[in-house]
């Protein structure tokens, strides 16, 4: 081989493997997080979450006690109509469709509320000022060009579990 030749080859292949790191470098590096595992994390015990959770034992209570009065009133329905009293069977009636009705909207109203409380609590400034800087550590450090929440997953059709930050960013948290 001429020695010209051999420059030429050795020029070339000295190109390859220098533009070698330059392309890996061009690869975007995705992450994904379980924003409310996150959420769930950092609100474990703090007193607005304990409120909610109270709140929605409180609502649960209330549903379990009008549920069982419901059950009472139509079990005296049949009792009523097993006696051939069809008079105190259509009271009876009459009596289980208006519980039947403030029941429905008695749980409507609440899931209302304890949404709205809910979404309070995810929206909370210290809550998301702590996740965006341990975000912002973890992909900076992590080299990560972007970070999903999963809870935004319309977007996300799949993602392979060793993208999944989500344990990360609690154990950044301190949580």
């Amino acid at each position: 081989m001429s020695r010209d030749r051999k420059i030429t080859v050795f020029f070339f292949g000295f190109l390859i493997f220098s533009l070698v790191p330059l392309c890996a470098q061009q690869i975007t590096k995705f992450g994904v997080v379980d924003t409310a595992k996150v959420y769930s994390a950092y609100y474990r015990n703090s007193a607005p979450v304990r409120n909610y959770e109270k709140k929605k034992s409180e609502f649960q209570a209330e549903i379990d006690r009008q549920m069982e009065d419901l059950r009472k009133l139509q079990q005296r329905k049949l009792d009523y109509e097993n006696a051939g009293n069809s008079s105190a069977a259509l009271r009876t009636e009459s009596e289980i469709a208006k519980k039947k009705d403030y029941l429905t909207e008695y749980t409507n109203a609440k899931n209302v509320e304890l949404e709205l409380l809910q979404k309070n609590l995810q929206t909370s400034d210290d809550f998301y000022k702590s996740l965006y800087n341990t975000l912002s550590k973890i992909a900076e450090s992590g080299g990560y060009s972007m970070i999903l929440s999963l809870q935004d997953a319309n977007a996300i059709l799949w993602y392979s579990s060793s993208v999944d930050i989500t344990s990360q960013v609690i154990a950044e948290l301190g949580l």
